[in-house]
């Protein structure tokens, strides 16, 4: 049994991704207590609506009602999606991944099909890994005038935006247990391709351009439970709080995967020194998902 417990560092960059209900014409980035400090976030459930995203399209763009079950509706006024069919982990790649909840049991029951499934896929929030600041930009909304055919308001309007420069970091984890079938790994695979290519994550307001792929990626593959390690070990600087802990007296060298600039910055004794007692060290941090891929789904 190989389970996969796994930390994401993204890049720094602007960020206004995420946003809460707005407070008159101010938009309010969401946020969490870290420590002293307030930390701005992204949830679980916007990176995986993302990677249901990138996975209909990995699995062959018009993949809804083959592979697929469920897809957004982005002309309805509102959050909305439509389901091709009841949802069949045996079938569909995001029911199976992700999970479902049928309130009304009975059609399900006439399937002999379960109304609920947990994702197999854990995530947990995503938290800036720099406090929250207070920026805040302005922006000028225009007056629809002259001939235009409608307005929304009577007057121009300064709009104000809550913003973050940081780079986020959020934990996954995976149970080898949960993929025994061939079809199951095949997902599994394309599933750590999607982690290693996501973006289009915002919640409620997707305008932004912020990619949540990883600039850094910290992988455990372990027969144990749990991670045994700080899941949100990554420091401003990009460096990883844990790595001292690497040996073989404490967190085993062996079943570490480290990939990305946190192992081009690494000083040369060190990276050797880890080399030597059989950690996976990838400058690449997508290089490194498919070698893991490859080591706990198999070969494509």
């Amino acid at each position: 049994m190989t389970n996969l417990f796994a930390t994401v560092l993204t890049h720094s960059a602007p960020s206004g991704n995420y946003r809460g209900e707005s407070e008159e014409n101010r938009t309010v980035l969401q946020k969490i207590t870290r420590g002293d400090s307030l930390h701005t976030v992204i949830s679980p459930e916007s990176m995986r609506n993302a990677l249901r995203e990138i996975l209909a399209q990995r699995l062959g763009g018009d993949s809804w009602g083959k592979t697929i079950n469920r897809r957004r509706l982005h002309e309805e006024g509102q959050l909305a999606v439509e389901f091709k069919d009841f949802p069949d982990a045996a079938r569909f790649a995001d029911d199976f991944l992700f999970g479902f909840m049928v309130a009304d049991e009975k059609e399900m029951k006439k399937a002999k099909r379960p109304a609920k499934r947990d994702s197999v896929l854990r995530m947990n929030l995503a938290v800036s890994v720099e406090p929250y600041r207070f920026d805040a930009t302005f922006h000028q909304s225009p007056l629809n005038a002259g001939d235009s055919p409608w307005k929304n308001a009577g007057s121009s309007a300064l709009l104000h935006r809550e913003v973050a420069w940081t780079a986020f970091q959020y934990p996954f984890a995976l149970a080898g247990t949960d993929f025994g079938k061939a079809q199951e790994k095949e997902w599994g695979r394309h599933l750590l391709a999607a982690i290693a290519d996501l973006s289009n994550v915002a919640g409620g307001h997707a305008r932004a351009y912020y990619e949540m792929a990883p600039h850094s990626i910290v992988v455990r593959l372990t027969d144990r439970l749990v991670g045994g390690f700080d899941t949100y070990g990554f420091r401003p600087d990009g460096s990883w709080g844990e790595l001292p802990r690497v040996k073989a007296d404490d967190l085993p060298p062996s079943e570490f995967w480290l990939g990305g600039a946190v192992v081009r910055q690494m000083d040369a004794q060190c990276r050797s020194e880890l080399a030597k007692a059989g950690a996976h060290l990838h400058e690449n941090a997508q290089t490194l998902l498919a070698q893991v891929s490859e080591q706990m789904f198999g070969k494509a």
